[in-house]
């Protein structure tokens, strides 16, 4: 694992020089490394004093390090306009630095600390390269609701350790206390961070106003160290899991249900994907609480699935704008016209988003909706109308931005380059080939 480390620490110095290139081959290069260097297990494995690696740890660091290569590939404007591209990849560096460090550490207060770190490349991404001005007022809101929920988990963290002694995840055993409050602050921040219903407002704001860079990101690799953190934390807190984690299933689904109905009526195409988000990781959410073996391997792969998916979501969303120079569904209507090729990768993703065969999403989908109905046999119910509303907004994004009337105004625009078609394609294969690895999910 260390090696890993040692490999990214030394990339971070050449992020001053014009190295925009080799960097960006070097993450693709040291994620299908760590692929092959490490196995599938559901048990911690390559362990050292500080970092170890299980299943659920090891695909979201192969995520980590694929979505920050193509993050780097779609932000090519920044390199070619020099607007301040050196500083931008320090930070993209840094962000994968936190992110891997966060995702292989052992330790609760480690975890804990590089949790938090991770939010600060993220930061200054989106108010560094945004769209001004709204941009203070979006990375404020992300700031400031993601930092000040986690205070309450540093207390229970300190609590935590009174309590057993030590902070390394495998050394832990099941909490035989059954405080709400002391359940509550351990699982608010990744609430927060997921985000649930009611503390998300922060995540559109960040979208809409982020770069293209920043929208990836966050769509692909900060929202899922929320599952993350629920993951672990469950592995003590079952017998208060059992006892509240109703309430949280009945939140999830009750704001699914309300944030697919907010999609519907969406005239930002940033913003409906974003709101879109929330309710992909609502279910993630639902399938974390119930606690069993169908409902946490389903999570986990519906956030892999739903970091390539969204992420490319927001690349073809970028491509729109740098043309159209508007995110109105009003304005950019009829692009099948016009960009027929392009269209053709809108449908691939947008059937993927609403979890057509055969997609990564349909696999996560279908093994959460058995660990849901195992728990409530009722909850079967909310989910057919979960995905039914699915299916009506991602086909009202499909038809409103590439059917209809071609605004007359939109005559004069360049077509795609072919590094845009690949930078769509990159998301798109790994939600095919994945299915062919579902076998090692099930050993």
């Amino acid at each position: 694992m260390l090696k890993f480390l040692f490999f990214i620490i030394f990339l971070i110095p050449l992020s001053f020089f014009d190295f925009w290139w080799f960097i960006q081959y070097s993450l693709f290069f040291i994620m299908f490394i760590f692929y092959f260097s490490l196995g599938f297990s559901s048990y911690f494995f390559n362990m050292g004093y500080f970092m170890g690696c299980d299943f659920f740890s090891y695909s979201l660091i192969l995520l980590s390090f694929w979505i920050c290569g193509l993050m780097i590939m779609a932000s090519q404007s920044i390199n070619f306009l020099n607007f301040y591209s050196n500083i931008f990849v320090f930070f993209v560096l840094f962000l994968i630095f936190f992110l891997y460090l966060s995702f292989s550490s052992v330790n609760f207060i480690m975890f804990y600390l590089f949790f938090e770190s991770s939010l600060t490349p993220t930061f200054f991404l989106i108010f560094g390269w945004g769209f001004p001005p709204e941009r203070l007022q979006s990375g404020i809101y992300f700031l400031f609701y993601t930092l000040f929920s986690s205070f309450p988990m540093l207390l229970s963290i300190i609590y935590l350790y009174f309590f057993f002694g030590s902070l390394s995840f495998s050394l832990f055993f099941n909490f035989c206390y059954c405080y709400f409050i002391f359940y509550f602050c351990m699982i608010f921040s990744f609430l927060v961070k997921m985000p649930m219903f009611f503390v998300h407002i922060w995540l559109p704001k960040a979208h809409v106003e982020a770069p293209i860079s920043g929208s990836m990101i966050l769509a692909g690799v900060p929202l899922k160290l929320g599952g993350y953190g629920l993951f672990r934390v469950f592995s003590f807190l079952i017998i208060s899991g059992i006892s509240f984690n109703y309430f949280w299933v009945s939140v999830g689904f009750m704001g699914s249900l309300l944030i697919s109905l907010v999609c519907l009526r969406q005239k930002d195409l940033k913003s409906l994907i974003a709101y879109s988000s929330v309710v992909h990781m609502g279910l993630v959410l639902m399938g974390l609480m119930t606690l069993n073996s169908w409902g946490i391997l389903g999570s986990l792969i519906l956030m892999v699935a739903h970091g390539l998916c969204s992420s490319g979501l927001f690349c073809l969303a970028n491509i729109i704008y740098e043309r159209l120079s508007s995110r109105s569904l009003f304005v950019i209507s009829g692009m099948l016209g016009v960009m027929p090729s392009m269209s053709l990768w809108w449908f691939l993703l947008s059937s993927y988003n609403m979890s057509a065969p055969p997609s990564l999403n349909l696999m996560g989908e279908i093994m959460l909706f058995n660990s849901l109905v195992s728990w409530k046999f009722i909850n079967s119910l909310f989910f057919s109308f979960l995905v039914f509303l699915g299916f009506s907004y991602t086909l009202y994004m499909y038809s409103s931005s590439q059917h209809g009337f071609f605004f007359p105004g939109n005559f004069c625009f360049s077509s795609c380059y072919l590094r845009k078609y690949l930078l769509v394609m990159l998301h798109w294969v790994p939600l095919n080939l994945i299915i062919f690895l579902s076998n090692f999910i099930f050993v």
